[in-house]
């Protein structure tokens, strides 16, 4: 369906009575073009251009106030966007909690550990296994950011033997993420402060390197009793929460995966 098409099928679906306008000379069903366009504040011939298939590609804040004007739901918003620019709009949520279904299934991974973080890389829900390569719920709330705790807590670094290329990857991938969500003006001040903190995220920072976080990628870890585990790092989008991704770590063997159980069995004896 063509953006024209598209908006004159949501406009005909609204109650001009629900949205206080005069149902009087109407012939045909929903809003007309100029009630449409007052709502959105744009000109009513450019809408009806729009229609028309002849008013040009809208800018971003056209289509964020038509979808408004329309009331659409989120994913009528994509859409929206989509058939509109060719791209999905950014991110406007800023997630703080998961839904329980997401925790459920991080919590169906027993030896495979897993987190939620938002499009700012917060972490915000974790599964058990997960305490086999940090303790979530013991890290302050404000700390619990995977970039601080890469570039700022001196045991992350320990337990990482190619710190360097994971920090690398980490960086380059954040910047994607940051970009395709459009955090940036919320996470200036997260930057600013690693900047300041840590001379090699600055450097990293300034490369300018960019890569997709969403794959595949064998990742190295340290750990006391254990020693090496093989992990396989693998990011995927949440259906339905733009702002939200999960991360899983995966054992690559089965020797790996009974590391990973033996950490937890030791961690829940010493508690």
């Amino acid at each position: 369906m063509t953006l024209g098409s598209y908006l004159k099928d949501r406009r005909t679906k609204l109650d001009p009575a629900a949205l206080g306008f005069s149902l009087k000379r109407r012939r045909t069903p929903g809003l007309r073009r100029e009630e449409v366009a007052q709502r959105a504040n744009v000109s009513a011939t450019w809408y009806t251009w729009l229609e028309q298939g002849r008013g040009g590609a809208p800018s971003a804040d056209v289509l964020d106030r038509l979808a408004r004007a329309l009331m659409l739901t989120d994913d009528e918003r994509e859409h929206l966007f989509l058939i509109g620019l060719g791209r999905p709009p950014e991110v406007r949520y800023h997630a703080t909690e998961v839904t329980p279904r997401l925790q459920r299934v991080l919590d169906a991974l027993p030896l495979t550990p897993a987190f939620i973080r938002t499009a700012t890389w917060d972490i915000v829900a974790w599964n058990h296994a997960s305490k086999a390569i940090a303790d979530y719920a013991a890290i302050p709330p404000e700390q619990r950011n995977s970039l601080r705790l890469l570039f700022l807590n001196p045991e992350r670094r320990v337990q990482l033997p190619n710190w360097e290329s994971d920090a690398r990857f980490v960086v380059a991938a954040f910047r994607a993420d940051v970009a395709r969500t459009g955090a940036a003006s919320n996470v200036q001040p997260l930057i600013d402060d690693l900047a300041r903190r840590s001379p090699e995220f600055a450097a990293m920072w300034r490369d300018h390197d960019v890569r997709s976080s969403y794959g595949e990628k064998p990742k190295i870890m340290l750990r006391p009793r254990v020693g090496r585990i093989e992990l396989e790092y693998s990011c995927f989008a949440v259906d339905g929460r733009p702002d939200l991704s999960m991360v899983i770590y995966t054992p690559i063997t089965p020797a790996d995966a009974k590391k990973i159980r033996t950490l937890l069995t030791n961690l829940a004896e010493r508690t």
